[in-house]
């Protein structure tokens, strides 16, 4: 059984601009070693939500979903691994060693990877998305074990529990 104490911050975006500001929000306090598990339906936003993230964590150039190659990786202010496990078992992304990325040096960025759940590190950040109309979105963020639980607390003190 799981014992890690999870932090939970409710986000409401009504504009993609909102969602940038919280993926902005969120590279600000990436940490060497964070990985971040993002799940939602197709056309959600996790892309787009990416994208933002790998921009303010000082990405340069195009960051486009990895959905065939499964891995990116991108330069940054910390390297960043993008991860599309969408197309993929879980014994297939098991064969991938996906370990040497966890607990690597980097942040790690999964989409969909409610997939690879058995696979991902018990301490992480999860968002999930969801779409509540044309361009509004509920975003849940759960800090599962520190530092997670911080970056969490850290978002209800600036925008209140619920935004």
């Amino acid at each position: 059984m799981n014992n890690i104490a999870e932090t939970v911050f409710t986000y409401r975006s009504y504009s993609l601009e909102d969602t940038q500001q919280l993926a902005a929000e969120l590279a600000a306090s990436a940490e060497p070693g964070m990985v971040i598990g993002l799940d939602g339906d197709l056309g959600a936003g996790k892309t787009a939500f990416s994208q933002s993230f790998a921009r303010h964590l000082g990405v340069q150039g195009i960051v486009s979903s990895p959905t065939f190659t499964i891995i990116k990786e991108y330069e940054g202010r910390l390297p960043l691994y993008h991860m599309d496990v969408y197309r993929i078992s879980l014994q297939e992304a098991d064969e991938l060693g996906l370990d040497e990325y966890f607990y690597g040096q980097g942040v790690c960025l999964v989409e969909w990877s409610r997939i690879i759940a058995d696979l991902m590190p018990p301490r992480l950040l999860h968002i999930a998305i969801e779409t509540c109309g044309p361009e509004e979105r509920l975003i849940t963020v759960t800090g599962s074990g520190e530092p997670y639980g911080g970056v969490c607390r850290a978002l209800n003190q600036k925008w209140g529990n619920e935004r």
